[in-house]
């Protein structure tokens, strides 16, 4: 059996109870980082616990869409329940992609509770070098 001492916890806990889940019309958000590697953007999820089947991602135009729903783990009947602080529910952020990133190519992979979506920059966004041409020479202008 667990114990536990600590009050504030048992405050988050049965304030976690009293709330309700999130579901598809308002879901709860998913923590991420994101960050630049090389000539990509990365947008890393912490999702423990859901299946990569349970996760939807869409791209409209310059908005990106994630949501993944963590369901209950099915239990015997004879079960009695101890604790429970996984939150179960819906989960989703939205992202505004700037119009520099290639929408059309993102990879998204999903490891150890972890997706992973990878989205390259776009060609015209790269930084280029512009060559100066030569003149044809001095125009005078006499009046």
């Amino acid at each position: 059996m667990l114990m536990r001492t600590d009050p504030f916890r048992e405050l988050d806990r049965l304030a976690q109870q009293l709330m309700v889940p999130g579901t598809w019309s308002k879901p709860s958000v998913m923590p991420m980082d994101a960050y630049r590697e090389g000539d990509e953007y990365v947008v890393a999820f912490d999702l423990p616990g859901v299946t990569a089947d349970a996760i939807d991602i869409d791209v409209e135009r310059n908005m990106l869409t994630v949501k993944a729903e963590r369901r209950p783990v099915a239990k015997a009947d004879d079960v009695q329940m101890e604790l429970s602080e996984r939150p179960l529910g819906i989960f989703s952020r939205q992202i505004v992609l700037a119009d520099t990133l290639d929408t059309e190519h993102i990879k998204a992979d999903y490891d150890a509770g972890v997706l992973t979506l990878r989205i390259p920059i776009a060609e015209r966004a790269k930084p280029r070098k512009i060559s100066i041409g030569a003149g044809s020479g001095r125009t005078e202008i006499s009046g």
